[in-house]
């Protein structure tokens, strides 16, 4: 009976050796995921969505985690490259909130209301079409399944950095800089349309003014300007939105196919 009590309690041990460090990665890209890793969101609730995702991925990775090391220094050092791929995963997806909040502050920018503000799904204020953005959007991820993604996400991390390595140099170094190209480029897709008026504006702007020099078309034209922009956001949002959907959606399902 005793012998038996020793083996479940080495094996009870390892249970939450495997458990708490898949807590660790995991919860290190909870809290910089879309949605749930959001500043408005409760700090307990981020808790339990992490516990969630942990004990969902466990299963799929304990074969890889095995035995806690011998030494309380090798535990320390697993804990910690496994904090550290996280926070990598984590700041790969949000880069795609910050995609939205660039290209709000462009959309802002070129519709002369930049200084109008309104709320924030984080802790700084951003221009009111940029929260529009990124409330729709990550609205509109999470009713597209944004959990189970991040999920299939989750593990295809542990294929590519195992359980307790820090991931390789040159490899962080390739798909951080091939996620920041690709955040910034998306950003100035889904703001075209705002560019393209606001240089259409201008142009016609400037050939008034060369026509009727006395005119102050600058004071005419603003108003013309801040409603344009508001008819290209209520025409260009669903589509602006479906397009970062479907890139959210194409990186979580194979996000280092090229590696």
């Amino acid at each position: 009976m005793t012998l038996d009590l020793a083996a479940l309690g080495a094996l009870s041990q390892t249970w939450l050796w495997q458990a708490f460090v898949v807590f660790l990665r995991v919860g290190a890209i909870v809290a910089l995921a879309p949605a749930f890793g959001e500043e408005s969101v409760p700090p307990r609730v981020k808790l339990m969505v992490s516990i969630g995702f942990a004990l969902m991925v466990l299963p799929g990775v304990t074969a890889t985690i095995g035995d806690p090391p011998a030494t309380f220094l090798a535990r320390l050092g697993f804990g910690a490259a496994e904090v550290v791929a996280g926070l990598m995963f984590g700041l790969l997806i949000r880069v795609f909130v910050l995609v939205l909040q660039m290209a709000g502050a462009i959309a802002a920018q070129a519709a002369s209301i930049s200084q109008l503000f309104g709320g924030s799904a984080g802790a700084e204020p951003q221009p009111a079409i940029g929260h529009l953005l990124v409330a729709g959007g990550l609205a509109l991820a999470a009713m597209a399944g944004l959990h189970v993604q991040l999920m299939a996400y989750l593990l295809y991390g542990y294929a590519l950095v195992p359980p307790g390595h820090l991931p390789d140099a040159g490899v962080a170094l390739e798909i951080g800089l091939a996620g920041i190209a690709r955040g910034f480029g998306l950003a100035f897709s889904l703001a075209a349309p705002f560019v393209g008026a606001a240089l259409l504006y201008n142009l016609v702007l400037g050939v008034i003014n060369r026509a009727m020099p006395q005119l102050m078309v600058t004071f005419v034209g603003a108003p013309a300007l801040t409603l344009g922009g508001l008819l290209v956001l209520m025409l260009a949002a669903p589509a602006m939105l479906a397009i970062w959907g479907e890139a959210l959606a194409r990186f979580l399902a194979a996000p280092f196919a090229g590696l």
